[in-house]
């Protein structure tokens, strides 16, 4: 049976946060893309499969919340776990609703990421 594929895409406007993370899962042995925002993480979506994806909910141009509900068009059976800075209750329930895997609030414990990352890849 074929290893299946690893690559993560890693969603944030705010550049070093997104480095940051995308660094920590190199080093966890997973292929990472990154995006600065919506838009952009879509556009990598239409050439490439990604096996999750982890996204900021506050971005401008196209927040969080909208790239899920795009997403849920173009690729429905995604992986997502969101993160945030301003946990509220209102985002979670909407992530929730929307398909997302997970919603963390930042700073991120990688300790934290990394079970839930076991969890998804462990899914049939």
């Amino acid at each position: 049976m074929a290893e299946k594929l690893r690559r993560i895409l890693v969603v944030d406007d705010e550049e070093n946060a997104r480095i940051a993370l995308s660094k920590i899962l190199t080093r966890e042995g997973y292929e990472v893309a990154s995006a600065g925002n919506g838009y952009e993480a879509l556009n990598y979506l239409r050439g490439k499969e990604v096996e999750l994806i982890i996204t900021d909910i506050n971005m401008p141009e196209m927040n969080g919340l909208a790239f899920l509900r795009e997403l849920n068009r173009s690729h429905p059976a995604s992986n997502v776990i969101m993160i945030t800075a301003h946990g509220e209750v209102e985002s979670y329930i909407e992530a929730m609703n929307l398909g997302a895997f997970e919603y963390i609030n930042k700073p991120v414990k990688v300790d934290e990421l990394k079970k839930i990352i076991t969890k998804i890849f462990r899914k049939p």
